[in-house]
């Protein structure tokens, strides 16, 4: 096996995908496929839920590939990592050889050119198709003399280039094949350069995966979703779900003893005895059963995702204290840490030194990135299913919350209505879920310009997150690419988290959050927050890659839901009042 290059595991997730084509040593080769995979164990069930969520844009106009029909008949699902001993197999593609001295066009790669040399390299033009197909191009040589080569323009454009004679000048083609009907017969192919972004689109998500499956199977023993709710809605008070005081229902309590080992008949019976004794919750014990089933389902998903997130670790800031009480760090801590916080709107921020991401390549896509003109073409199991590519990382990250009572006040403010809350009501509890009830937060692929509460929230969740990375990477040292997020907008919060890649230094979050985080949360609020494109850009969208963009690993929501005015124009939610009146 010839060695061509080397690449780290997280490169190569992107970049190194099956039927992805790639530059290497100035050659242009397909991968194959990756060479003796490693499993990572997962929730199977939850990568089964994140990826209905991430394919019903192609489901819903049955451009899935089946995906989603699979996947809700519980198709066998894998999650599999680079073995970087072994690599990734790799074959030369397009195979139309391009002489690099005289760039006549070759028929085989073991002979030389006809002006001599043997310099060949390839044509770097393919051919896509929106149902996934790749081929290569077929070139028309001169009749008379076998022989033809190619004159690239300076353009970039397929039909730009000319094919002549290089004996008698006669130009032979122009383009690459106009209205080549693609082998699914739906259409003609398209040629671009293989590098080019619509030749291969990576499709990926991002879940919080617990490395230990201990984790779950805690929480599902402490109350389950329920529980974890409910530890969130009330503002993570308690130092983990297992902690929070309210009581089990009547499910949750014999689920608990079924999965201790009691016998289903017994454990019926001890849940009926309890129930009858006033031990377990009752529909209504909660601010949370004021939720409707289908908000209170999505709601638990995210505070399940916060639950997980933090198993491992969570170092919220009220933990922080000087080495000697009342030296100039532990005033900092008691007095200028909170300020700095509710100056920016933050009703708590926790570090969590040891963030389980995964981050999983599940398909790709050719041609345009609009579900009804393209097709996800997902990764298959040789035996039947379906294999996602990842990276698993245990990485520090920071867990922002924004203040409900404030962001409450901020909604009403903008028309919206919110059931069980009016302004003035200080109650963080009745907010949260007055938020969760009315604020339907739509998918990265809805309509950013629809107005209602789910997008206003989404637009402030998502707003702040950006220009929270931003900050934090200069305060880090940490290179902004660097740094991704996981939103949970539900809940009003978000994960930044040093990605499994680049040059980011390992401890800067910790370093900031130890240090000087009032620092950072002041530059937040009082940098510049016009944009050097204004007044277009504010006219615009009030986002773009001049104030608020971020690279695309590191945001999911291809920057969509962003406007620097929900956050500082003259109605935004640092200009609201930080005591509600």
């Amino acid at each position: 096996m010839t060695v061509l290059g080397r690449r780290s595991g997280s490169q190569i997730l992107r970049t190194f995908l099956p039927d992805q084509t790639v530059d290497l040593r100035g050659d242009i080769y397909r991968v194959a496929e990756w060479s003796a995979p490693i499993p990572i164990e997962v929730d199977t069930d939850l990568v089964r839920r994140h990826l209905r969520q991430e394919v019903a844009a192609w489901a819903a106009y049955d451009t899935d590939g089946g995906m989603g029909d699979d996947l809700l008949r519980n198709a066998p699902v894998e999650v599999v990592e680079l073995d970087e001993r072994r690599g990734v197999m790799v074959e030369r593609y397009p195979q139309v050889w391009l002489c690099r001295d005289c760039k006549r066009i070759g028929k085989s790669l073991d002979r030389p050119c006809r002006c001599g040399k043997r310099k060949w390299g390839q044509l770097h033009f393919v051919g896509i198709h929106a149902c996934g197909a790749i081929t290569e191009p077929w070139i028309r040589r001169c009749i008379e003399h076998d022989d033809v080569k190619v004159v690239i323009p300076k353009s970039t454009t397929a039909g730009d280039i000319t094919f002549v004679c290089p004996v008698c000048n006669t130009q032979t083609m122009q383009g690459l094949g106009f209205n080549r009907k693609c082998v699914c017969g739906d259409g003609p192919v398209r040629w671009n350069v293989h590098k080019a972004r619509t030749v291969y689109t990576p499709r990926g998500t991002v879940l919080i995966n617990p490395p230990r499956p201990e984790h779950r199977e805690g929480l599902k023993l402490a109350g389950g979703a329920r529980k974890a709710l409910v530890w969130v809605v009330e503002g993570l008070t308690a130092a983990r779900p297992a902690d929070v005081t309210a009581k089990q229902t009547k499910e949750e309590f014999l689920a608990k003893l079924i999965a201790d080992g009691m016998d289903p008949a017994f454990a019926e019976m001890m849940a009926d005895m309890a129930e009858k004794g006033d031990q377990l919750a009752n529909p209504g014990d909660h601010p949370i059963d004021q939720l409707s089933v289908e908000r209170r389902e999505g709601a638990e998903r995210e505070a399940v995702d916060i639950a997980m997130a933090l198993a491992e670790s969570r170092n919220p800031t009220t933990a922080l204290c000087g080495a000697t009480p009342g030296d100039a760090l532990d005033m900092r801590y008691r007095d200028t840490y909170p300020a700095a916080l509710r100056r920016a709107g933050i009703d708590g921020l926790d570090l969590v030194d040891r963030f389980p991401v995964l981050n999983a390549m599940y398909g790709y896509t050719r041609g345009d990135d609009d579900p009804t003109k393209c097709r996800l073409v997902p990764f298959r199991r040789k035996r039947g299913g379906y294999r996602l590519y990842g990276n698993l990382a245990e990485t520090e990250a920071f867990l922002v919350r924004l203040d409900p009572v404030r962001v409450a006040t901020w909604i009403s403010t903008r028309g919206h209505q919110l059931q069980g809350w009016r302004s003035g009501d200080g109650d963080p509890v009745a907010a949260r879920v007055a938020i969760l009830q009315a604020a339907v937060v739509p998918s990265k692929r809805d309509n950013p310009s629809v107005t209602s509460a789910g997008t206003d929230v989404l637009k402030l969740v998502h707003t702040y997150a950006h220009r929270f990375i931003r900050q934090t990477a200069v305060f880090s040292g940490i290179e902004r690419d660097a740094l991704g997020e996981y939103l949970v907008p539900g809940h009003l919060g978000f994960f930044v988290y040093a990605a499994a890649r680049g040059d980011f230094v390992l401890g800067g979050m910790q370093a900031v959050f130890e240090s000087n985080l009032d620092d950072l949360l002041g530059s937040f609020v009082d940098a510049e927050h016009r944009c050097p494109l204004d007044p277009g850009c504010s006219r615009g969208s009030g986002a773009c890659s001049a104030c608020v963009h971020l690279g695309e690993p590191s945001c999911r929501f291809f920057n969509r839901f962003l406007d620097r005015g929900v956050l500082f124009g003259t109605d935004g939610y640092l200009r609201t009042p930080v005591t509600a009146l």
